[in-house]
């Protein structure tokens, strides 16, 4: 079987990588990436414990690398009204550079045989001959676009509005933190994924982002403006752009994973949505199901139903998740109106509603013996 996977992303290069080393029939297997190598936007991507445990499974020697290069945190901090909460448990995060990442995927794919090649945008009508198309490329996806009404694609825009930036400024915890002025609401997310540079997601809702005049702001006075609101959880570091823009997020979905011979994974499959930190880890296990469904079903044909079927019972808790937190932050601002900072903590750990008290004891138990009482109030009256 000969592959061509599109798009040289951690999806795309960990489907390649595992495609030459686990698939018994494989012939070639070929990355195209449209952009130059080593060339990558945004800074620092979540690969939380259970998601690193899964790439161990998977492939245990491209997993050893993974894990040393990560920045290891766990707990976190929310801060609203200028009150800080800290949240101590939770599941161990491993944060790592996108570059970092992808380099390690680069060098793994080459030792096995794979062929990436950049600088070769791929478009609907240039899609290569093989026996297998990957669709790895994102939510712009050239591969979905070619067959949109085949994978019954369907898309929307969120409303809200953020803008991705690095930092110098070290966050031992990650920090989500809500502030007013005579703007509107804005906060951020950051994270440590190295000793030394951190993420820093700045977020907005969109009639803020109207009434600061982000929207008319070019990227440098974006920064800028960005790193006065933020200074109090800078401490004094500068903002690092890298194709740092202010826009709203799409949201993908699709009703079938695979038309012929071309299947989606990753982002160009199910856009994940940055609040619940698991993107990268979702599109990377897209493609180790990919690969467990080509290695147990003789028939392509086979395979591809197999992976969705199989897939989608594990994926479909994680979108149904993803879709609670993208409405909570839609809907912030009142909330951010109505609730007290302890209140606002609660409520934005409710928002998924997978963490129930059972769970809330199990992983965060001297956060819930200090608020246990007032949590159960919480939600009784919520």
């Amino acid at each position: 079987m000969n592959i061509v996977v599109c798009g040289g992303g951690p999806s795309g290069l960990y489907f390649a990588l595992l495609a030459k080393k686990h698939l018994a029939n494989i012939g070639t297997v070929t990355v195209f990436e449209q952009n130059p190598r080593d060339a990558t936007f945004g800074f620092g991507i979540v690969l939380a414990d259970r998601g690193l445990h899964r790439l161990r499974q998977a492939d245990p020697e491209s997993c050893e690398v993974i894990t040393r290069s990560c920045f290891q945190s766990r707990n976190r901090i929310v801060t609203h009204r200028d009150e800080k909460i800290f949240i101590e448990g939770g599941g161990s995060g491993g944060a790592i550079a996108r570059l970092r990442l992808l380099q390690i995927l680069q060098r793994c794919c080459e030792s096995a045989g794979v062929e990436v090649l950049y600088e070769h945008p791929l478009n609907a009508g240039n899609l290569p001959e093989a026996d297998l198309i990957v669709g790895a490329d994102g939510v712009n996806s050239v591969v979905r676009a070619a067959h949109a009404d085949g994978f019954g694609a369907t898309s929307h825009t969120l409303t809200g509005k953020l803008a991705w930036y690095g930092t110098a400024a070290h966050f031992p915890y990650p920090i989500l933190s809500f502030k007013q002025n005579e703007l509107g609401y804005f906060w951020c997310v950051a994270y440590a994924h190295t000793e030394s540079m951190s993420t820093f997601v700045a977020e907005c809702d969109a009639k803020t982002w109207l009434r600061s005049g982000l929207h008319a702001m070019n990227e440098e006075e974006a920064r800028r403006f960005c790193e006065k609101l933020f200074a109090s959880e800078l401490r004094g570091h500068h903002l690092l752009s890298n194709k740092s823009l202010w826009g709203s997020f799409p949201v993908t979905r699709v009703q079938r994973w695979h038309v012929g011979n071309k299947v989606l994974v990753g982002d160009a499959l199910h856009s994940a949505h940055p609040s619940i930190g698991s993107g990268t880890r979702i599109a990377m296990e897209d493609s180790i199901a990919l690969i467990n469904a080509l290695k147990a079903n003789r028939s392509l044909d086979d395979a591809l139903h197999a992976f969705q079927r199989d897939r989608c019972r594990g994926k479909q808790l994680l979108l149904v998740a993803a879709e609670k937190s993208i409405n909570w932050y839609e809907t912030v601002v009142p909330r951010l109106q109505r609730y007290e900072p302890l209140e606002l903590v609660f409520d934005y750990m409710a928002r998924t509603g997978r963490l129930d008290e059972p769970r809330l004891m199990a992983e965060y138990p001297r956060f819930m013996r200090q608020y246990g009482a007032r949590w159960r109030e919480f939600m009784a009256a919520r």
